[in-house]
């Protein structure tokens, strides 16, 4: 076979011509619709009213349905399983919150009158220790720069602040999404756990019967993907959250539930959130006094230790397989793309492309073995 003809097949053969043509027709309707972009305006309000009890749903989806199948294989119908199951959850939820509802008000109260006195206070001895440092003799000149380079910036800040007033024009829109949000939240996930298996063979009937088996295996990866990282990452965040608690509380730092419950919000991100969450611990700390910040690096270390070495591997397990440093790279890539969204949402996101990507990678290794593999070497195929 002559090679140029070999290359054609390997890459489709006329098919390819087709496929440009497709790709070509993509291009034209995405710049068509750069153009009218506002005649689908909208469509991008009805979808950004659906997005986040449809997100909350699929994130509480895996969390409880493993709990729902359990409950199902103890022979209590599936109905009756999740309604039990959610009325439970309300009533645990309604009644920590009843419970500690006083105390994070009043902690959250005095933390927020406070922390600016804290922020002061960490300035003025900064202030006080470069004067008495080495740099003392250039502390007034770099003062001095500062101020120059930076005298605009009250002026970007009145900026800023007539933007806030101004979005708070919206705060009706905001406060109706949040309600919806809550309203609706439930019922999708109703509908989740009861009917997520006919919703999935019913994704699958969409597609041609040749192509539905290598569907179905995309489909159960990027559920595997998924579902395993939101259970582990949320289990996790919540073991770090109570780790923590005891530890600030050992160490007798202020705030010790505040900061606890901070720390296993922000430890939903993997990484980045940690290091957010350490910063009004710290400041909180070195106020208090340089033997209080001390104790909070132990505390810290110890609970990262036990997170790092113990925590992740056996709840985690190596399910996501994705290195550390392309999780920073994800994480600031969607944040910059998408923000707050997108780094809440970044690792699921690239769970599933991965997937897509490794399913598509194995199909053309196939491919080159079929066509290439004898005379060039073939590659070697996943079990």
């Amino acid at each position: 076979m002559d090679s140029s003809d070999r290359f054609l097949k390997f890459l489709g053969g006329k098919n390819i011509f087709y496929f440009l043509v497709f790709l070509i027709l993509i291009g034209i309707t995405i710049f068509i619709y750069t153009k009218v972009s506002f005649i689908f305006n909208p469509i991008q309000i009805i979808l950004g009213t659906l997005a986040p009890p449809i997100i909350l749903a699929f994130i509480a989806y895996y969390l409880l349905n493993p709990i729902v199948d359990l409950l199902e294989r103890l022979k209590i119908k599936r109905i009756w399983g999740i309604i039990l199951l959610i009325l439970s959850i309300s009533g645990v939820l309604t009644g920590i919150i009843l419970l500690s509802a006083p105390a994070i008000e009043s902690q959250v109260k005095s933390l927020v009158e406070n922390f600016p006195s804290y922020l002061n206070q960490l300035g003025d001895s900064t202030k006080t220790w470069i004067q008495n440092s080495f740099l003392g003799p250039y502390y007034d000149e770099g003062y001095k720069w500062f101020m120059d380079r930076f005298s605009e910036l009250p002026e970007i800040i009145g900026g800023f602040i007539s933007s806030g007033f101004k979005g708070i024009q919206n705060i009706a829109s905001t406060i109706t999404n949040t309600v919806v949000t809550i309203i609706t939240f439930p019922f999708v996930l109703f509908f989740l756990l009861k009917d997520g298996e006919k919703f999935k063979h019913f994704i699958l009937k969409l597609f041609p019967p040749a192509f539905r088996k290598d569907i179905r295996s995309i489909l159960s990866n990027m559920d595997t993907q998924v579902g395993s990282y939101i259970q582990g990452q949320i289990i996790v965040a919540s073991v770090i959250g109570i780790l923590l608690f005891i530890g600030y509380l050992i160490i007798g730092l202020d705030y010790a539930f505040t900061l606890a419950i901070v720390a296993a919000v922000t430890s939903v991100v993997p990484y980045l959130g940690p290091t957010i969450a350490i910063i009004p611990a710290a400041i909180i700390a070195i106020v208090d006094s340089p033997f209080m910040l001390l104790k909070l690096a132990i505390v810290w270390v110890a609970v990262q230790f036990l997170e790092g070495n113990f925590v992740s591997p056996n709840i985690m397990g190596k399910t996501m397989q994705i290195h550390p440093l392309t999780i920073i790279l994800v994480l600031l890539i969607a944040g910059n793309l998408f923000g707050i969204i997108g780094v809440v949402l970044g690792i699921p996101g690239y769970a599933i492309v991965k997937v897509i990507v490794s399913y598509v990678f194995e199909k053309f290794k196939l491919r080159y073995n079929r066509y290439f593999g004898d005379e060039r070497g073939r590659y070697e195929l996943d079990e």
